[in-house]
């Protein structure tokens, strides 16, 4: 197995399923509704909507990244804000990142792993540090989702 398949696997363990420490992103995910997602049951915590939409927008800057744009994201792509709490725009949420997810690993795909120690872009990390970084990132998200979820559970059953 190449470094780059390690990296690939430990992606998709993370966002789809059977890490080692859990449940992953879309396994938290599985069963929220709208009104869930859209909910503050933490005062002065993100939704479980605003960290998808987080993770939604780094998985597209990793990609990016290896494609040659800096991505540099504002506020507002960073920290979107949910604007439509319907039903429909939470699965167009989720499909959002699902596709954010599934272009990111095609571009791993076709980096070699003699780039992994070179920069991803000039005055950036190197190749390996951003792609591990983006593990790292859907891990520590998914464990704020699975809080809020905790927390969501308890107020309801107030």
């Amino acid at each position: 197995m190449t470094e780059i398949e390690r990296i690939q696997d430990q992606l998709k363990r993370a966002f789809e399923g059977n890490a080692w420490h859990g449940p992953a992103v879309l396994e938290l995910l599985n069963n929220v509704n709208a009104s869930h997602a859209a909910a503050h049951p933490i005062r002065g915590a993100h939704s479980v909507w605003e960290i998808v939409l987080h993770i939604a927008a780094w998985e597209n800057a990793g990609r990016r990244r290896l494609e040659g744009d800096r991505a540099q994201l504002p506020d507002e792509e960073d920290w979107a804000p949910v604007l439509d709490q319907s039903e429909q725009a939470w699965q167009k949420t989720c499909e959002m990142l699902v596709e954010n997810h599934r272009q990111l690993v095609q571009a791993i795909a076709r980096v070699n792993d003699s780039r992994l120690d070179e920069p991803v872009l000039e005055g950036l990390a190197s190749v390996y540090v951003t792609l591990q970084g983006v593990v790292q990132h859907d891990l520590y998200h998914a464990g704020q989702i699975a809080i809020l979820k905790k927390a969501l559970v308890e107020r309801e059953a107030k």
